[in-house]
């Protein structure tokens, strides 16, 4: 397929991998860049020493193919980051978390393409506006952290993609060749992919939660703490002591008492099922296997091209 994403960052695939903290390392991003799709480091659980190891071993791997860093804007040691990535001529960059106008016009400087991430209309506007070359347009259904609107995918990706000049990148609850069809026709010329790459070989999360992932059923994830900043979580131990805190009638000091620090590490990295936080989108309920990434990709693929040749044929 030959669409604006494609030209835009040499792909062959319309398919991007999304850049998940503590689950997109370097391998992970590498073999999904490998597969003809855009692969992404998540830089949001790396100092910044760990990062350009990350991004070394994932130029090594991947040859003349493309790849993308994702930071999230509000990285306490952003400035660091940003350094290594034009130092280390990182292609494509993508931004969430925070306003993309502090940091475009330098990347776009150093020749490096820059995606932002929105989690609606405004804010999508709003990078626009910035100079972006793209957006992701990300759903309510999504994993991990959250836009306080709670717009659905459904709703958000034809919002977007009628209202911008510059090319949608559709995410949130997405992990099917059908989804990936109906992406399209609202709008997306690519799409962003965060919960089936988790459960992926390559993935960097401890094993113990993408088993979780595979286990996970309708239902079992939900919105919360969003007096912090909304987050979709597995219910497990944890979610159900924010639950009671908010029963009783909590404040937001005590949510931030009992997220504590490194929350999400614990569970996504290290495998805590009960005590961490268990970062995944509504669309885990879809996911029951684990496969090595270019496999993902290829049967997406395929999905996808069967459907839309099903669908010329009514």
């Amino acid at each position: 397929m030959k669409n604006r994403i494609t030209e835009l960052f040499g792909i062959e695939i319309p398919i991007i991998q999304a850049g998940m903290i503590w689950c997109s390392g370097w391998e992970l991003a590498s073999a999904v860049s490998n597969s003809g799709a855009l692969g992404i480091i998540g830089a949001g659980s790396m100092y910044p020493d760990i990062l350009r190891t990350h991004i070394q071993k994932c130029k090594a791997a991947v040859g003349d193919k493309p790849f993308a860093v994702n930071v999230p804007m509000l990285y306490p040691q952003i400035e660091e980051l940003m350094a290594i990535i034009v130092e280390e001529q990182v292609p494509i960059v993508f931004t969430s978390a925070g306003n993309p106008k502090t940091w475009t016009s330098h990347l776009k400087e150093k020749g490096i393409k820059v995606v932002h991430v929105v989690s609606s209309l405004k804010f999508a506007l709003k990078a626009e506006a910035a100079g972006v070359d793209a957006v992701v347009a990300e759903g309510f259904e999504a994993g991990g952290h959250n836009g306080r609107d709670e717009t659905t995918s459904l709703v958000l990706w034809p919002m977007v993609s009628r209202a911008l000049q510059i090319p949608m990148i559709a995410a949130g609850g997405i992990a099917s060749g059908q989804q990936i069809l109906a992406a399209f026709a609202l709008g997306a010329e690519a799409v962003q992919i965060g919960s089936r790459f988790v459960a992926s070989e390559e993935s960097s999360a401890h094993q113990a939660f993408k088993q979780a992932v595979i286990n996970a059923g309708e239902g079992d994830t939900m919105l919360t703490l969003k007096e912090l900043a909304p987050v979709r979580l597995i219910k497990n131990e944890f979610f159900q002591q924010v639950q009671k805190a908010y029963i009783k009638g909590t404040t937001k000091e005590e949510l931030q008492q009992i997220l504590g620090r490194a929350r999400a590490k614990r569970g996504m990295f290290e495998g805590d099922l009960i005590e961490g936080e268990l970062e995944i989108g509504q669309v885990s309920g879809m996911i029951n296997n684990l496969k090595p990434a270019q496999e993902i990709v290829k049967e997406l693929w395929q999905e996808f091209e069967n459907q839309k040749q099903a669908l010329q044929e009514i």
